[in-house]
């Protein structure tokens, strides 16, 4: 059963409050019980082996998946619901949009529109979600390009970029929608590794303005430097998180002991 905490403590102090979270698919139980609390402007680093439920909890985030049990507040709200009466009713299409628009997602795949241009792909979202006037989202959309390395490639088409320069692409779009947090699903994986770097490189530069940023990742070099915060997942739930010292140079379970020998 869905709980609504609406007076979770510290739901207006915090970006990201979890308590609790479940989800499963028919039998199998992805999520047994996710708890997690995520400071503004801090990131969030989860690692974790496959099949954790890392993805799955990244978008529940964003009520791409419902959750069977628990709450989530993103920015001091419930994800998905709204509160009547003590009850817990599912938000219509059209509010979960407007609440997705506040949450920025990048995903392991580019996910361009291949029919449109790169500043095409960038503007459609904010014109058509955030009303912006089609000036100003141009006027948005190459502020991002220089922001992510590619002004010269505005009217370029996605085929056109090697996938480095699309999960640039894919950043900035997440960006038009001016989200007051981004979610990164491993964001290098489909990449060849000359070009984790230049994705990794404008990873760092949002952090360093201040996003709040939650990333599931295996670059654990970036995690180190980057995180404020690393989290180990597995089985469906929080195992350990600290500090990037604590987790990879103190680490306290035997389970992430075991996966940070493997991949250190």
């Amino acid at each position: 059963m869905l709980s609504s905490q609406s007076g979770a403590p510290g739901s207006q102090e915090f970006a990201v409050i979890a308590r609790g979270v479940e989800k499963s698919f028919g039998a199998l139980k992805v999520l047994q019980g996710v708890d997690l609390t995520v400071g503004y402007g801090k990131v969030a680093c989860i690692l974790g082996p496959s099949g954790s439920g890392k993805s799955t909890f990244l978008r529940c985030m964003n009520h791409l998946e419902r959750i069977d049990k628990g709450f989530l507040h993103v920015g001091g709200k419930l994800v998905g619901y709204r509160e009547h009466a003590g009850k817990l009713y599912e938000m219509r299409p059209n509010e979960v949009a407007r609440q997705r628009a506040d949450i920025g997602m990048v995903f392991q795949s580019f996910n361009l529109f291949p029919h449109m241009t790169v500043l095409q792909n960038i503007i459609e979202a904010p014109i058509g979600v955030k009303k912006l006037s089609k000036a100003e989202a141009i006027e948005d959309a190459r502020r991002l390009l220089a922001k992510v390395g590619l002004t010269d490639k505005a009217d370029a088409y996605p085929r056109t970029l090697s996938g480095g320069q699309q999960q640039r692409v894919a950043i900035a779009r997440a960006l038009a929608m001016r989200p007051k947090l981004m979610l990164f699903d491993e964001p290098t994986s489909a990449l060849d590794p000359e070009l984790v770097g230049e994705v990794l490189t404008v990873m760092r530069d949002l952090a360093a303005e201040g996003m709040t940023m939650i990333v599931v990742t295996h670059e654990l070099g970036f995690a180190r430097e980057v995180g404020d915060m690393v989290v180990f997942m597995d089985g469906g739930v929080v195992v350990e998180q600290g500090s990037p010292s604590e987790l990879f140079t103190n680490t306290k379970t035997g389970r992430a002991k075991a996966f940070l020998s493997k991949v250190l």
